[in-house]
């Protein structure tokens, strides 16, 4: 049977879950949605069924075949791959399905996909929203899927969003809440951040510096690893192996060395010296398995609450033209507490996405300055994607596509 897991967290409500169904108890009052995740596991589902019927060797019906492909699951993970132009047929699935080494792992699977399930996936929703604006909202539906490619990730943010996670058995459910966390965050952000207002500012800068604002929104990796850890105390990786904690430990430990090749980077933008290939094969080294997109951004986000708190973190990343100069202002402070010497972005930096100042005192400048109060969102998300890369540049780095 199809399982669908949805949730629902709104003021003054609680929810209760079963197979198929959802029952909100709320108290009088009216209920303001900001979280509604759906888990979709049939297609997974449908799968396991099959190499269970393989397994005691009974005969596979072609309606066995049809709940695999249409599953809502498997419809949505062929359209992204025909987005992705990527050749997808239901004869090659089928082929993967029969695998001998696919049913080697048949066991591991079951047993991964019912621990995912039991997964807190209110908790992981209320980690993201800890760190996002309060206009921001989590939609989103989560599909664990069995699959040939070992990859994960999002689409169709603007219309309907969806989180592909492969079924990996080396995933444990904490690690999985971890991971739901950190892209839910993701989605939700696009929600909230930039303001129109925003936006509008950012579009009067040269467009050497709207790049490098676009490509600053890549530290939102390491925003998102704070988010998804629950605050700045946890460690990144509590949820991972050793191995994968020492990476990041190693990693982390790299960060004045990282933070340089990443201000090159930007200067290399701002003055025009890069090719549109130069940038794109430089921002993907940053990703890399958790490059410095996440541990730079990461240790910045960190300073900035422990110096600010939490609701000037938040400010600044959703106005990336504020993060690194804010960012400064604790490492220089940090700095003359600690006798440390984190390194600071370069005063041409700055000055180069400082927001435009409007003259004069007349209605039109009061106007300017009051852009912004009380306006929506756009909706945006500030990464470096288009409609068709956005799941290879923007997420899911953690596994190649």
């Amino acid at each position: 049977m199809k399982l669908v897991r949805s949730l629902v967290i709104c003021c003054l409500c609680s929810v209760v879950f079963g197979f198929g169904a959802l029952v909100p108890v709320c108290s009088a009052g009216p209920a303001v949605s900001r979280v509604k995740v759906t888990v979709v596991t049939d297609e997974a589902d449908a799968v396991l069924a099959i190499l269970a019927k393989r397994k005691t060797n009974q005969a596979i019906a072609e309606s066995d075949w049809q709940r695999v492909f249409a599953s809502e699951g498997y419809v949505r993970l062929k359209k992204r791959e025909t987005a992705m132009r990527r050749s997808f047929e239901d004869a090659d699935f089928k082929a993967f399905v029969l695998t001998d080494a696919l049913a080697a792992r048949a066991e591991s699977l079951a047993e991964t996909l019912t621990s995912w399930k039991s997964a807190d996936v209110v908790r992981a929703a209320n980690l993201a929203l800890a760190y996002l604006p309060k206009r921001a909202r989590l939609q989103a539906k989560i599909y664990p899927v069995i699959k040939p490619r070992e990859n994960s990730f999002v689409f169709d943010l603007d219309s309907d969003p969806a989180i592909f996670l492969y079924l990996d058995p080396t995933m444990m459910k904490d690690k999985f809440e971890n991971y739901l966390a950190h892209e839910l965050h993701h989605v939700g952000y696009g929600t909230a951040c930039p303001s129109t207002s925003t936006s509008e500012a950012i579009a009067q800068l040269p467009q050497n510096a709207q790049t490098v604002i676009k490509y600053i929104g890549a530290f939102g990796e390491g925003f998102a690893m704070l988010a998804a850890a629950g605050g700045p105390d946890v460690h990144p990786h509590a949820t991972s192996d050793a191995a994968n904690r020492a990476r990041w430990d190693r990693d982390v430990a790299n960060f004045d060395n990282d933070f340089r090749k990443v201000e090159k980077f930007f200067l290399e933008v701002l003055a025009g010296q890069l090719t549109e290939a130069q940038i794109n094969e430089t921002v993907s080294t940053f990703f890399g398995e958790q490059g410095a997109w996440y541990t730079v951004g990461w240790k910045m986000c960190v300073l900035i609450e422990r110096t600010f708190g939490r609701r000037t973190l938040i400010d600044v990343m959703c106005d990336q033209r504020k993060l690194l100069a804010t960012y400064n202002r604790a490492a220089a402070r940090f700095n003359r507490r600690t006798r440390a010497s984190l390194p600071l972005w370069s005063p041409s930096l700055l000055a180069a996405l400082a927001k435009p100042t409007v003259r004069g005192t007349g209605e039109r400048a009061k106007e300017e300055r009051g852009k912004g109060k009380g306006e929506r969102v756009t909706g945006e998300y500030p990464f470096p994607c288009s409609p068709l890369t956005v799941a290879a540049t923007c997420f899911g780095r953690r596994q190649p596509l």
